[in-house]
């Protein structure tokens, strides 16, 4: 359910190259590919590093629903899929060097390197508090911004405006999972902000994120990225994060943050959705 994470920058930076004139439906579902395997894959080798003897998985919740904990795989199954996930994405990757330029290459390097070391290697970056700020940077800006640049091999600076909310929001949805899983990462060692900051100031640090997703919305119309009118659908949704503002405490049950985690995904995803609206309607035609 949190798949929109990977699926929401992509659309909103690419439909944004129409304004542009540029549109390739094959880059597009290349990128848009490449996103989900490399998210994938994260996954994956999160789920992997969970079960690995003496990474302190041992002392993890492991959630029913994951392959492992159903028996359908075995853990090296499970590594073999992450790798085969970040080996066909790098693939891509190449393609699309090859299509637009080399600093992709840079790009495309970093991506699946922070993916695969989110939560491998000696010392993983999840686990040492650069989760949020990797996130925020990784499928926020530098996807939206990316997607964007295959389409039209230009850096503007309305996307990366566009992409700002949209990194906001992908990061609310992993501090609320970092917070539901507080329990477990602490026996396990795993230092993610909710450890280094605490309860409370992470919580604020979600409401600060989806308040300033929405907050950014009549800045990007004022400054022309979007307009005025594209912002009024917003209003439908936002009851949604004053729920979530309510339902993310300190101290609140794991029952209860989980179900906020998939609303957070859902709010991310219809966010996402209406922002790639609104930044087509520019080149629509007007009824009158």
């Amino acid at each position: 359910f949190t798949l929109s994470a990977s699926f929401v920058p992509v659309l909103v930076g690419s439909l944004y190259a129409l304004q542009y004139g540029a549109w390739y439906w094959g880059l597009f579902l290349l990128v848009l590919l490449a996103s989900m395997l490399v998210q994938a894959g994260t996954n994956l080798t999160d789920e992997y590093a969970d079960h690995r003897p003496g990474a302190g998985g041992e002392h993890k919740v492991q959630a029913p629903y994951k392959v492992l904990a159903l028996g359908l795989l075995t853990p090296a199954a499970v590594r073999r899929g992450a790798l085969t996930c970040f080996g066909i994405a790098a693939m891509i990757g190449v393609y699309l060097v090859v299509r637009t330029s080399w600093p992709l290459a840079l790009v495309c390097l970093a991506s699946v390197g922070v993916a695969y070391g989110y939560s491998a290697g000696p010392r993983p970056l999840g686990n040492v508090g650069l989760g949020e700020p990797l996130v925020f940077l990784f499928m926020g800006p530098i996807m939206v911004v990316g997607s964007f640049y295959v389409q039209t091999g230009l850096i503007s600076l309305a996307a990366i405006g566009l992409s700002l909310p949209v990194g906001c929001l992908v990061t609310a949805i992993l501090v609320v999972n970092n917070l539901r899983d507080a329990d477990e990462d602490r026996h396990s060692n795993k230092q993610t902000l909710v450890a280094i900051w605490g309860q409370e100031a992470v919580v604020r640090l979600f409401g600060l994120l989806v308040v300033t997703a929405f907050a950014l919305l009549p800045v990007l119309a004022l400054s022309g990225v979007l307009p005025w009118f594209g912002v009024l659908p917003f209003l439908a949704i936002l009851p949604q994060p004053w729920t979530l503002l309510k339902q993310v405490r300190p101290g609140a049950e794991r029952s209860v943050l989980h179900q906020a985690l998939r609303r957070t995904a859902q709010l991310h995803m219809r966010f996402g959705l209406l922002l790639a609206c609104a930044a087509l309607l520019p080149i629509l035609p007007r009824p009158f």
